[in-house]
């Protein structure tokens, strides 16, 4: 009778995974704790804590079933410390005759895998079952299209999902309703503190292991408050739903000096690995709809996050890899300033996002897109610098969703693929959107001069330099048009300001400042395939 080893990856700690439904009764299920996992790049001690508790905590769940489980733990003498010599290690160990993986997140471990079907101990790899589409149904729906645009693929999969649907109309008559939902906070807004889930004694053990082998890490591990057990990310499900839907829609785009959590869902993590599935909190946040308890932008906006551009990124990554890393239409080249780590910036907005990030291995998408990232586009940080950062700091951050997201949406390095113009924005996007500029040095009205915001003659010069990619975009006309109106004295000044400001970034020692993070870059960065 053959005997698989069933290798259970650190993102896919669900019970209904491919290869553990009916899965033979001598079966070995393998989940490896690996030093190269946790090293690749310096991800958040944080991201690694919840990774670790929630394999172990997964583990346990596993031997109460009766499935015959081998923990590889980080600490093991024997670890080969690299996921697959790990796996076939333990294949042989057992007396396995084959090793059966479901599609891992990264293209680097699928490439491995299908390396070794071949061998001797061949690889068995199945399709991840637990999303909405598949690569192949991405590629189907992307043949034969000019524009592989987010809002035409959410539609054929509200279609699809029946979500939110009335017969063949959309819930509302209309597929979206983002044009309601990018209010600034209101002053008399209430953000729900998140519940706090108890450190039992695996999640303790974990922690201080973390802090010993990755106490040189960015981030903090004090605040640690991630669900790393089914319970608790139901728990998290259940308080967004009764605490955060309602005003989710409204205030999605809003920005908070002190609120890092505002009324997003914090469920992110807990879906990337495999506690929660996207169906079920897609059919939950529906029901609060039907039920009254939510309104249809909050959860139109909420569903099309996670049915539309979660499902999108995934399909848009397996499709375009490995070309897709290597893309950088914009040619930006500097390295990822030393504030990124540091949080060392007298541009509030660019602080506080940092810290929240050091403090929680957390950032809204908007703190995300609007200000990290477009510091970085401003800035003409590489891709592949800024694309590492993202990846290392947050719990959330998976290749797969990371990548797109980062090079795609964040730098417009894909040329346009996955938006049709780049989401730059000058200090009055900021002013507009949060309450940061109240408490800058800096001043948002003003471009030129000692006060002024950098974002702003940053802006106008990110413009001026990439005219030639950008000016014949239709949806970049009316600031071109008012770009051509400046005098040249005028844009004179605004590029001194701008070259200025970049010149200081360039005399730093970037991507670690001479810090302990400058070791990250030597030893953990990771590859271009």
């Amino acid at each position: 009778m053959s005997k698989p080893l069933l290798l259970v990856l650190g993102d896919q700690l669900s019970h209904d995974l491919a290869i553990l439904r009916d899965a033979p009764a001598n079966a070995v299920v393998a989940l490896c704790e690996v030093k190269d996992e946790g090293r690749y790049v310096p991800h958040h001690p944080q991201k690694i804590a919840m990774m670790l508790s929630a394999m172990r905590h997964f583990a346990e769940e596993l031997r109460q079933r009766g499935v015959s489980v081998h923990y590889s733990r980080l600490d093991d003498d024997d670890n080969a410390h690299s996921l697959i010599a790990e796996a076939e290690r333990l294949a042989e160990r057992y007396g396995c005759d084959s090793i059966q993986a479901v599609r891992p997140g990264e293209w680097r471990l699928w490439q491995a895998m299908q390396a070794r079907r071949d061998a001797a101990l061949p690889w068995q790899l199945h399709e991840d079952t637990r999303f909405f589409t598949t690569p192949d149904d991405f590629a189907a729906w992307a043949e034969g299209r000019k524009s592989l645009r987010m809002e035409y693929f959410y539609r054929e999969q509200r279609r699809r999902s029946g979500l939110l649907m009335e017969g063949s109309e959309p819930a509302g008559g209309k597929w979206n309703f983002d044009h309601d939902n990018r209010q600034p906070l209101a002053a008399d807004a209430a953000p729900p503190a998140p519940p706090r889930h108890r450190r039992d004694a695996i999640t303790r053990d974990v922690l201080a292991l973390v802090a010993e082998h990755f106490d040189d890490h960015f981030g903090d591990l004090t605040g640690f408050n991630w669900a790393v057990t089914r319970r608790q990310a139901l728990a998290d499900l259940r308080h967004f739903l009764a605490n955060a839907l309602p005003d989710f829609g409204r205030f999605q785009d809003a920005i908070s000096d002190a609120e890092p959590w505002l009324f997003h869902s914090r469920l992110a993590p807990a879906l990337n690995i495999g506690l929660l599935s996207p169906r079920e909190v897609c059919e939950a946040a529906e029901r609060a709809y039907h039920e009254g308890r939510a309104p249809l932008n909050a959860v139109e906006g909420f569903i099309r996050q996670i049915l539309g551009w979660r499902e999108y990124v995934r399909g848009l990554y397996w499709t375009q890899m490995p070309t897709y890393k290597t893309r950088n239409h914009l040619a930006a080249r500097r390295q990822l300033p030393d504030f990124y780590w540091s949080g060392d910036t007298e541009l509030r907005c660019l602080r506080r996002a940092i810290e929240m990030t050091r403090d929680n291995a957390y950032a809204h998408h908007i703190q995300r897109l609007m200000v990290t990232g477009n510091v970085a586009l401003l800035c003409d940080v590489a891709p592949e610098a800024l694309c590492d950062w993202y990846l290392a700091v947050y719990a959330d951050a998976c290749e797969w969703v990371e990548l797109p997201n980062t090079l795609g949406m964040v730098l417009h390095a894909d040329g346009g693929l996955m938006g049709s113009k780049p989401y730059c924005a000058s200090g009055k996007y900021i002013d507009r959107m949060s309450d940061h500029c109240r408490q800058c040095r800096y001043d948002p009205k003003q471009i030129t001069g000692t006060h002024a915001c950098p974002l702003n003659s940053l802006y106008w010069h990110f413009l001026e330099r990439h005219a030639e990619r950008l000016a014949d975009n239709p949806r970049m006309a009316l600031i071109y048009g008012s770009l051509r109106r400046m005098t040249d004295a005028k844009r004179d000044a605004i590029r001194q300001q701008a070259e200025a400001f970049l010149a200081r970034l360039d005399g730093e020692e970037s991507y670690g400042g001479g810090t302990q993070h400058q070791a990250h870059r030597a030893g953990y960065h990771l590859e271009t395939p």
